[in-house]
């Protein structure tokens, strides 16, 4: 029986959480990031790891330092004595008398060395790549830089990002308990470090688009990219919920074509089909309610 500290924050964690319990593994310990104040209330909300420790009955064995390098951390850990400590989307970096107590590894949501960092999901859709996948690592010291001891592929073409996060995070909870139970009979193998990229933490003005600059592919790479959070909008704050590429072909910033709720709108090189719309300080509406509170119709130009 192996003795696990799992490590990880968002829900893409908690799958992998789920399936570790769900297979009997020895849980000693759950790390995972302090609760946040969120929304216009700014709530104290707990992470969905610690949610689903609560649902589980976990609660008690939930730990959440504000850094690893905290005087008792180490020391704690340690104390356990895990066979193996299991990281996902954890949020926080291992220090090295961390990395040092037992084997760690982490599922990383890219096939590495591409794309280490902190928003690998999100960058393989903005650069538009058909595959993705989760990759197992023996961690180091370095960012996402070591061993392989797994993968799993996806095609992710047309995917959102909220789509992605659900569908890697079943992948690399399956390959959590391939590796949990075949570690000792796994021959890691090195990363090629001049095949590596990387990756940002996405802000919030990310999600920011110019239809006279960014092409039709450009935004729709944006919006799959970011859908959720941060979304994307206009320089006045317009925020699109709903897109599609369309093939229309016309001048920048006009109304190309009109449907029951939506409309067609020229950009950069072509054209997208908006769907669904928000002015700032306003409530969603179908796209074409929107041309109408602005009385504007086919051929006219749109401002967003």
């Amino acid at each position: 029986m192996k003795n696990i500290v799992f490590m990880g924050t968002p829900s893409y964690a908690s799958k992998i959480l789920e399936e570790i319990y769900k297979a009997k593994f020895n849980i000693l310990a759950i790390y995972t990031q302090p609760d946040k104040p969120v929304g216009r209330s700014q709530a104290l909300t707990p992470p969905d790891v610690k949610k689903l420790a609560i649902d589980l009955g976990l609660n008690d064995i939930v730990y959440q330092p504000k850094s690893l390098k905290e005087s008792g951390v180490k020391e704690h850990i340690k104390s356990l004595n895990p066979n193996i400590i299991i990281v996902a989307a954890y949020g926080q970096i291992l220090p090295r008398d961390i990395l040092d107590i037992a084997p760690c590894v982490n599922l990383h949501a890219s096939i590495l060395p591409a794309y280490r960092g902190a928003s690998p999901i999100q960058s393989a859709i903005l650069d538009k790549n058909s595959l993705s996948g989760v990759t197992a690592m023996a961690m180091n010291e370095g960012l996402d830089s070591g061993d392989i001891l797994a993968f799993s592929i996806l095609d992710i073409t047309g995917m959102n990002s909220y789509e992605l996060f659900d569908k890697l995070s079943i992948m690399a909870a399956n390959l959590t308990i391939k590796i949990l139970n075949e570690y000792e009979n796994i021959n890691p193998i090195k990363q090629f470090d001049a095949l590596s990229s990387k990756c940002k933490k996405i802000k919030k003005d990310d999600g920011l688009v110019d239809f006279s600059v960014d092409s039709a592919s450009q935004i729709w790479a944006k919006f799959l990219a970011y859908y959720g959070w941060p979304g994307i909008f206009s320089k006045d704050g317009i925020k699109i919920l709903d897109i599609e590429i369309s093939d229309l072909n016309g001048e920048v910033g006009k109304i190309l074509g009109l449907s029951d709720d939506e409309f067609i709108l020229g950009v950069n090189g072509g054209s997208i089909l908006i769907k669904k719309i928000q002015a700032a300080g306003k409530k969603p509406v179908d796209a074409k309610s929107y041309l109408n509170g602005k009385r504007l119709g086919l051929g006219d130009r749109v401002s967003l």
